[in-house]
């Protein structure tokens, strides 16, 4: 293994190196000396462009405003109709009344008068009314509407505290109830149905992580039994060649499936909610990392370079070191020969990061999303491959899912993998940049 490249050292390519041809969708490899610079896709694909610039399409205007809008919107056309509808009632009934009073005029006024008298004064107290009513009308429409607003809120917040619950609710926080109060209403009926549904997918998921577990733990004694009688049959000086190479064999097979079971048992542990919260420096973790598999890295013959920065997060060290830990591993065990390694950690778009990238086979894009399912590899292949368990990337997909973090895969260019995970961005910067 040659010796990690810092940032200072600025190897030259050789002559007559081809560069790998960089498809659409594909992270470009890390140049030499450019270790610091972070991998990430440039070029958004097709379906991504088409759906960034393409125009809304059938939206109607009562689609992009809120229920409380909307009621509160009902609310006062129907306070406006009852006003209008009270408004000409009262007219009517003010010029029925104005008609029918009786005008007592002075003898020497011809009838003539009197009569145009009457009607003057009718139209200017029904003008009057009318003009005061409207002006009412308006005024108290208003206070209406910004009442109904208020009362509009005020009966949807059952709705809203049902809202934030789902929004909280994870496969790990499923114990959470709303326990709505109130009156037995069709609000409260919704919100005890809700808590109904959790209960039960609550019970189902502990179910499973409990079953894993417990099989898991059962099947770790008898494999350990096989592992001791197979070592002390091979330790006899006079088993036969045969026998030797048969239980060497089965020792390897044994060894895969107690790695399979180590990482069922760590698969349940991950899917839980966090249980311990500190603050774990990534580049720290990283490290110890490196460390603790440079024999590995050694043996591999592969090229190693890093850049590891400062990137605090927080959360339970142990899940975040085995995070690491199958980020490296698979990054070596999935390699081709000569091929290398980049680890780097740090501040990555505001958020504290660390990436993986590697050289190996050539990966197709739509065969990433299955490569973080279990029992999956490069190849398509759940039941045979000696290099691991196929548990690698479905952990770290745990993993990040219990810290609300974020996993990326990409295909690079010439063969392999770049992996980001990033974490929730409210950690304090670091001591200093990454690269762009």
């Amino acid at each position: 293994m040659t010796s990690p490249h810092h940032d200072g050292e600025r190897a030259e390519p050789e002559r007559g190196e081809s560069q790998p041809r960089i498809q659409p969708g594909e992270v470009p490899a890390t140049p030499p000396g450019d270790t610091g610079t972070w991998r990430r896709l440039n070029t958004p694909s097709p379906e991504e462009g088409e759906a960034a610039f393409a125009p809304a399409r059938g939206q109607r205007f009562s689609d992009s405003i809120s229920l409380r809008a909307r009621l509160t919107l009902i609310y006062g056309m129907l306070f406006f109709a009852a006003g209008s509808l009270l408004v000409l009632l009262n007219y009517l009934i003010v010029a029925s009344v104005l008609d029918n009073l009786d005008y007592v005029l002075p003898e020497y006024f011809p009838p003539e008068v009197g009569a145009a008298a009457k009607e003057a004064l009718i139209e200017g107290v029904l003008s009057q009314v009318t003009r005061f009513s409207v002006l009412a009308l308006a005024i108290v429409g208003l206070l209406a509407v910004a009442l109904g607003y208020v009362v509009a809120g005020r009966a949807l917040s059952p709705l809203h505290k049902i809202t934030r619950t789902a929004r909280r609710l994870s496969e790990r926080s499923l114990h959470e109830r709303i326990d709505l109060g109130g009156p037995e209403d069709e609000i409260r009926e919704l919100a005890d149905t809700f808590d109904g549904m959790l209960e039960r997918l609550d019970r189902a998921f502990d179910g499973q992580r409990r079953f894993v577990a417990s099989a898991s733990h059962e099947l770790r004694t008898p494999l350990a039994i096989n592992r001791t009688l197979l070592e002390v049959a091979l330790a006899d000086p006079e088993a036969s060649a045969d026998l030797k190479t048969v239980g060497r064999t089965l020792l390897e097979t044994n060894s895969r499936h107690e790695r399979l079971i180590d990482g069922l048992l760590f698969l349940a542990k991950s899917d839980r909610e966090l249980e311990v919260r500190a603050s774990v420096d990534l580049g720290e973790v990283s490290t110890t990392v490196l460390s603790q598999l440079s024999a590995e890295i050694e043996d591999s013959g592969l090229r190693l370079r890093t850049d590891l920065r400062s990137a605090p997060v927080v959360g339970d060290p142990v899940l975040l070191e085995r995070l690491v830990a199958n980020l490296i591993e698979n990054a070596v065990r999935y390699n081709v020969a000569e091929g290398e390694i980049t680890v780097r950690s740090g501040i990555h778009e505001d958020a504290p990061a660390v990436q993986v990238e590697n050289s190996g086979p050539v990966i197709a894009a739509y065969e990433i999303a299955g490569l973080f399912e279990p029992f999956r590899r490069g190849s398509g292949d759940r039941v045979h491959g000696k290099k691991s368990a196929g548990l690698g990337l479905s952990i770290v997909r745990s993993v990040v899912r219990a810290h609300d973090g974020s996993v990326t895969a990409w295909p690079r260019a010439g063969g392999g993998l770049v992996i980001t995970v990033r974490f929730p961005g409210n950690q304090r910067r670091g001591d200093s940049d990454n690269g762009a």
